[in-house]
């Protein structure tokens, strides 16, 4: 009788069913994470703090995803679930606020955000195994999925903490790769897996886009450290660049893709919307937190004439390589076509990383914003080469 209650408060997604107010709740904390992420890799210098931050951003990837997946078949704001995505907030805050000292001297930081993460996915698992009711197929998927990869995953995720040091990344970094793959491999057994409603899944995973385009925005600011003119302008400068990045993913891209995904059912459109929105959304919201960590550098060095080095331009350019990549292959996976001036941008990253290396850093910022209205133009003029209505 308990279990009755508790399930009349559970209401099914429909094929219409939109993103609802409360996810989007949950998915502000998720900006406060990814600022955490670029304060990560800003500070730890080099290689290795690029590297524990894109870890860290795909363990949080990992969390938001699956939730995503849960709120397809089920409405996040009613009863049970949305009492569940509210502890689930808490926990990814408690998350966030860890990161800087994730990769410190400090156990506790390490430990607290492995603890925290555990919260997250557990809290996941209970929800999606009530959301299941009546389907056992499902329930099943869930179980399997989660028994396959949450042990491994998190014995390597504390023993790194315990550790600390260079055997805590790379822990950490196998972490998220056994997690991720054993995922993969234990849903294709028999997969149970269903995206009821297109509509909501495209438009979740649109919201954390320009999510993490707010938080470029955010780095805007907090890198801006000289308020005069030179200051204010490279600050307008690099709020064009976001806009860029906006009009980059949302005009003509997102509805196109969108569309394929709606004519398709069943199996065929879990297969789309596994790959392109759960496993390359992850390189696109990545290149958008690299390009947030080229231009804070660049603003921390506004006014100066020294070249910007290897490390803002890779950050910068590198950021946008990623990014363009990730749209080029959702487009093609999606509709079978190439964006080809997105392809040849990316062709030629590697020597436009290391020439603007050499140039002073709001000279590095200008041409990267050059380059993508040049994009944008050059879409909007020869359709042909650029993202059109699927047939």
């Amino acid at each position: 009788m308990i279990g009755g209650r508790v399930l009349r408060g559970i209401a099914p997604a429909t094929e219409g069913h939109r993103v609802t107010q409360f996810e989007l709740f949950f998915d502000l904390v998720f900006v406060f994470a990814f600022t955490r992420v670029t304060e990560l890799m800003l500070h730890e210098r080099g290689v290795w703090g690029v590297a524990h931050g894109l870890t860290v951003l795909g363990i949080l990837w990992l969390s938001w995803s699956t939730y995503t997946w849960l709120a397809n078949q089920v409405r996040m704001d009613r009863g049970l679930m949305r009492l569940g995505l509210a502890v689930a907030t808490a926990a990814v805050f408690v998350v966030a606020v860890s990161i800087p000292d994730a990769f410190g001297d400090e156990v506790a930081p390490r430990l607290l955000l492995v603890s925290a993460y555990l919260v997250v996915r557990l809290v996941h698992v209970v929800l999606f195994v009530l959301a299941a009711h009546g389907q056992p197929d499902l329930r099943r998927q869930v179980l399997r999925t989660n028994a396959a990869s949450l042990p491994p995953a998190f014995l390597l995720l504390f023993t790194g903490a315990v550790l600390g040091g260079a055997a805590q990344s790379w822990l950490w970094i196998a972490a998220w790769v056994v997690d991720a793959a054993l995922i993969i491999i234990s849903s294709r057994r028999g997969g149970a897996w269903r995206i009821g409603s297109a509509v909501h899944w495209a438009e979740r995973y649109s919201l954390i886009v320009i999510l993490a385009i707010g938080e470029s925005i955010i780095s805007i600011g907090a890198g801006l450290r000289e308020a005069g003119p030179e200051g204010l302008l490279a600050a307008l400068v690099a709020i064009g660049g976001a806009v860029l990045v906006w009009w980059l993913y949302f005009d003509g891209f997102v509805p196109g893709v969108e569309r394929v995904l709606a004519s398709r059912d069943g199996a065929r459109r879990v297969r789309l919307g596994n790959i392109a929105y759960t496993d390359l959304h992850l390189p696109i919201v990545a290149g958008i937190v690299l390009i947030a960590l080229g231009i804070e550098i660049v603003l921390g060095h506004v006014g100066e004439l020294e070249p910007l080095g290897l490390r803002g331009s890779a950050a910068l350019w590198g950021g946008l390589a990623v990014f363009l990549t990730a749209t080029v292959a959702i487009w093609r996976i999606a509709t079978g076509r190439w964006l080809l001036a997105r392809v040849v941008t990316v062709a030629t990253v590697v020597p436009v990383v290391v020439v603007c290396a050499g140039q002073p850093p709001v000279v590095t910022l200008a041409l990267a914003v050059g380059l993508g209205v040049l994009i944008v133009v050059v879409e909007a003029l020869v359709p042909l080469i650029g993202p059109r209505e699927p047939s």
